[in-house]
C-alpha cells in the first residue's frame, strides 16, 4: 500500500471514530435490527440467506463489536 492510501484509510477511522463516540448505541441498535429481520424473514422467504442466518450471525457480530468499542470509547 502506498503513504496516500494510508493517510486515507487514518484520516476514515477518524471520522468513524469521532462519529461513533456520540452515539455509542448505535451499532448494538443496529445488530440488534438485523437479528429481528433474521426472525421476521424466516416466516416469508426461504432459500440459502434465510436458511444460513445470515442477518443473525452479522447481528450479532455487529452488536459485540459495538459494544466492545462504546466500552473502550
Amino acid at each position: 500500500m502506498n503513504k496516500s492510501m494510508l493517510g486515507n484509510f487514518s484520516h476514515f477511522l477518524d471520522k468513524v471514530s469521532s462519529f461513533l463516540a456520540n452515539r455509542k448505541g448505535l451499532l448494538p441498535l443496529a445488530g440488534l435490527i438485523l437479528i429481528l429481520l433474521n426472525f421476521i424473514l424466516q416466516f416469508f422467504l426461504s432459500g440459502w440467506l434465510i436458511e444460513s442466518n445470515l442477518f443473525l450471525h452479522l447481528g450479532l457480530i455487529l452488536a459485540i463489536i459495538g459494544f466492545m468499542l462504546a466500552w473502550a470509547l
